[in-house]
């Protein structure tokens, strides 16, 4: 659980090579964190990832990922538990069905069991990266959104379902991030590196937030989005 300061104790990372999940954790260990891991589909990149964390005197655990039967049980089989839980495993291409497996019913997947062990404990944030994508899926790459709309959709109903147990989730919706997974794509305006978004849960975290833009505008961005009627959104060059 949290210390008398109200810093994270324990973080588990589900994506455990994840840019940005990996960036949240770092952070979270030099906010007093002590305990991490790390829930990946290579376990070998995980364990590397996991040398720096563990220099700076973190605990860490590294876990196979399933995303058909995650290993949640296993993650949160420590006296301590775990305080936040970050879904930031993804794929942003591929085949349609794909996609849908990995950013929609993977992460959903992941989502519920952390819901039902987090019930159990008694407290706990969950944290979904999502995207702007979630809000209104484009003509660009509207598979991708679709799928990340699936988990954000299952999310803010879980919320919801969830009030008065001492279980929150919170949703991270950014634009483009400068990760390896978008390396060689052409950037977006507003695009940022992972540290803006790590600062964005941190303070997310703190103020208890449901739902977060990174950078902030595009709250806004995409509420006129939202409103522009058919006919002129599909043919916006976005």
């Amino acid at each position: 659980m949290k210390d008398a300061l109200g810093s994270v104790q324990s973080v588990a990372v589900f994506g455990g090579t994840s840019d940005i999940g990996l960036d949240i954790a770092r952070a979270l260990v030099a906010d007093r964190a002590r305990t991490v891991v790390l829930a990946a589909r290579d376990t070998a990149r995980a364990e590397q990832a996991g040398a720096s964390l563990r220099e700076h005197g973190a605990n860490v655990d590294v876990v196979g990922l399933d995303l058909e039967d995650p290993a949640v049980d296993a993650v949160f089989a420590r006296p301590e538990g775990i305080d936040v839980a970050i879904v930031a495993h993804g794929q942003l291409d591929g085949d349609p069905a794909r996609l849908q497996a990995v950013n929609g019913a993977g992460a959903v997947a992941v989502m519920a069991g952390c819901a039902n062990a987090m019930r159990r404990q008694g407290r706990g944030t969950i944290v979904l990266l999502s995207s702007v994508a979630a809000d209104r899926p484009r003509v660009s790459n509207y598979p991708y959104g679709a799928s990340k709309a699936a988990a954000d959709a299952y999310a803010r109903g879980l919320r919801d379902a969830l009030a008065g147990t001492g279980v929150d989730v919170m949703i991270v919706r950014s634009g483009f991030v400068r990760t390896k997974m978008t390396e060689g794509m052409k950037e977006a305006p507003g695009a940022v590196d992972p540290p803006a978004v790590t600062q964005a849960v941190i303070e997310g975290l703190r103020a208890r937030r449901g739902i977060v833009y990174v950078p902030g505008f595009l709250r806004y961005v995409m509420l006129i989005l939202k409103l522009v009627p058919r006919p002129i959104f599909r043919r916006l060059p976005i």
